[in-house]
């Protein structure tokens, strides 16, 4: 989760997070690389005092500075474009995990087992313990395999929320009669914070989501409780 001072995105707790995280920094430096090429060129001009009646056009730069910025968007639309592939793609899930936004909490059930269901609130400021981070805390954690396919079903029972883990790379709009659907896989154990991502009210920010990643084994131990 992120930290004070922290002035990066967070680590990647699944395939697409990191290769999010890959493509930032690649369009980050190719940004760079712009930047101070234009600085360059601005400044140099600024300070060059040299004039030429005889200069009335210059057809090779600006052929250059037409066709090097097709250059660059290529490099920058082709990984952009996989990835939004990878994130729309639903692979078999292993695992289906359905969400529904209410004002203000979530409520969640396992598609594939029977009466698998709970609603999960944040945890009140006096109920807080010192190993629990404030407004971040749920009553009842979404328990989730590690290392398997899992396919999210989001949908909203009143206005619009926004289930998000940035962890995740996962933000899915929730709309009260529509069924949103994205697919995630958690590559490591741990428990990871969300909250709602979209002004729904009041307690728009008391919408926090807690996922705890188990291995498959404990997982089928918690579910068969």
């Amino acid at each position: 989760m992120t930290t004070w001072l922290n002035m990066s995105l967070q680590d990647g707790a699944s395939p697409i997070m990191e290769q999010l995280v890959f493509f930032h920094d690649h369009v980050l430096m190719i940004m760079l690389m712009i930047t101070t090429t234009v600085s360059y060129m601005m400044i140099t001009l600024i300070r060059n005092k040299q004039t030429s009646r005889f200069m009335l056009e210059g057809q090779m730069i600006e052929t250059t500075w037409t066709i090097a910025p097709a250059i660059i968007l290529v490099f920058i639309a082709m990984p952009s474009l996989r990835l939004l592939y990878l994130m729309d793609e639903v692979h078999n899930p292993a695992l289906t995990l359905k969400a529904v936004g209410h004002q203000w909490y979530w409520s969640y059930e396992y598609s594939d087992f029977t009466k698998l269901e709970f609603d999960s609130y944040m945890i009140p400021q006096e109920e807080q313990q010192e190993s629990t981070f404030r407004l971040l805390d749920t009553d009842n954690r979404i328990v989730l395999p590690m290392n398997s396919p899992i396919r999210l079903i989001v949908t909203a029972a009143d206005v619009l929320h926004s289930w998000t883990i940035p962890s995740l790379g996962v933000k899915t709009d929730a709309t009260p009669g529509r069924l949103n659907q994205t697919s995630f896989s958690i590559n490591r154990p741990g428990i990871l914070y969300g909250q709602c991502s979209e002004i729904c009210g009041a307690n728009h920010s008391f919408m926090p989501i807690t996922i705890e990643s188990v291995p498959a084994k404990h997982f089928i131990n918690w579910a068969s409780k």
